[in-house]
Order: structure tokens, then C-alpha cells, then sequence
């Protein structure tokens, strides 16, 4: 049976009035987790009042070798 290990990224918006999410700094984090073996099996945005976008919440899982 495989057994994987979790990892619960939090990503937060910038900007007051225009929460903006840096794709270019996410891009390169996830690209970072991935060569270390990490997948993404999730993500979620994290919602503020009116519906603005506080940040996401993005799950990696990776498989355990042992």
C-alpha cells in the first residue's frame, strides 16, 4: 500500500483594494516543491468579506519511500 506525507501551502494576496496573487513567485515556489518530489492535489481560494480573495491554500502530497 503506498503512504504519502502532506504539506499545506499558504499563499497570501497583496494589495489592499486589488488582493493580487504573484503567479510568477507561485509558479516558482510549486516549481521548487516539484523537484523535490512534492504534487499538487489541491487549491483553494480563502475568501474575506464581500468575497475578496484573501490568498489560497494549495496541498502537495508526495509519496513516502520507505
Amino acid at each position: 500500500m503506498k503512504k504519502f506525507e502532506h504539506l499545506v501551502l499558504d499563499v497570501a494576496s497583496t494589495g489592499f483594494w486589488n488582493n493580487k496573487i504573484d503567479t510568477q513567485e507561485l509558479t516558482e515556489k510549486l516549481n521548487q516543491l516539484g523537484r523535490e518530489g512534492w504534487e499538487l492535489a489541491s487549491m483553494v481560494d480563502v475568501n474575506q468579506h464581500q468575497g475578496a480573495t484573501k490568498g489560497l491554500l494549495a496541498t502537495l502530497k508526495r509519496e513516502l519511500t520507505n
